[in-house]
């Protein structure tokens, strides 16, 4: 954790965000100052891990964590064993309906999931939704089960920040255009950019199989947190305005034009991705 939860104003609604890049700084600085100019009592502290947020949020030491996906599902396990509930406030636009895919070299002979027996598999970090858990649960959906059946090759050593990074993944790109894997977990989004800016040679891959829809990142909230403040916040979030100077940087840093209110109804695939993942020896946390 970079700042000390003691000094956050007593009576703010307090949100926790992780670190992953200095320009969280600037982020969570506008939307902070934009926040208290409207007479909206909030404040932020940022940590260097989310399962250090998430265990901070069950406890009740913050009312709110801007979450990944991952951190997401951790955080609701961890609050059912304990008997509580967890909610969510907002997502970006673009946190609704993601795929990741599985992709192969275009002259490869792998022409199903099932043909990836006995292969080796590309993945970014170790604790990355999208380059990991999710395509790994297509392969475990055809019964291939990491470690027994395909091996898999992280890129990343980085634990804690669940493929915020992404440094794993794009060099796990580069591993699968130059023949060093068999075939590379990315998210859909990503791949596309890596063909569109020459990481992926045009041409040199091929897409094997897609992912299920999945929903991303969340405001995720404490049972605990005020009701009243947390409406506010969810309303003031929608509120606001890619355009508006005051937010123009920090939300393209955030990669919102638009804050939606969240739902819930979409992690369903996610959760059971995280699940298998986790029965296989994958990295979820045992307290989790």
């Amino acid at each position: 954790m970079t700042q000390d939860t003691n000094a956050a104003r007593k009576d703010d609604l307090l949100l926790g965000a992780v670190a992953e890049d200095p320009c969280v700084v600037t982020i969570w600085d506008a939307f902070n100052a934009w926040l208290n100019e409207r007479g909206f009592p909030f404040d932020y502290i940022l940590y260097t891990n989310y399962d250090r947020m998430v265990a901070d949020l069950i406890d009740g030491r913050i009312d709110v964590a801007w979450n990944t996906p991952l951190a997401w599902i951790r955080a609701q396990r961890m609050a059912e064993k304990v008997g509580k509930q967890l909610d969510a406030v907002a997502m970006r636009d673009i946190d609704r309906d993601l795929t990741s895919l599985i992709a192969v070299t275009a002259d490869s002979d792998i022409k199903s999931v099932d043909d990836l027996r006995g292969k080796v598999f590309g993945v970014g970090s170790r604790d990355s939704v999208e380059s990991l858990i999710m395509p790994c649960g297509v392969l475990q959906d055809a019964g291939l089960v990491p470690g027994d059946d395909f091996q898999l090759r992280y890129y990343s050593d980085v634990l804690g920040l669940h493929g915020g990074d992404q440094a794993g993944e794009v060099r796990a790109a580069q591993a699968l255009a130059a023949g060093e894997v068999d075939a590379a977990g990315l998210a859909t989004g990503n791949y596309e950019q890596y063909v569109e800016d020459g990481t992926i040679p045009a041409g040199a891959t091929r897409v094997l199989a897609r992912t299920p829809l999945y929903d991303h990142c969340n405001m995720t909230v404490s049972a605990s947190a005020p009701r009243e403040l947390i409406q506010r916040m969810r309303e003031l979030f929608v509120e606001m305005d890619s355009t508006d100077p005051e937010l123009r940087e920090a939300m393209e840093l955030q990669v919102v034009k638009k804050w939606q209110p969240a739902r819930l109804t979409h992690y369903g695939t996610l959760r059971r991705a995280v699940e298998q993942f986790d029965a296989a020896g994958g990295v979820v946390p045992a307290h989790s």
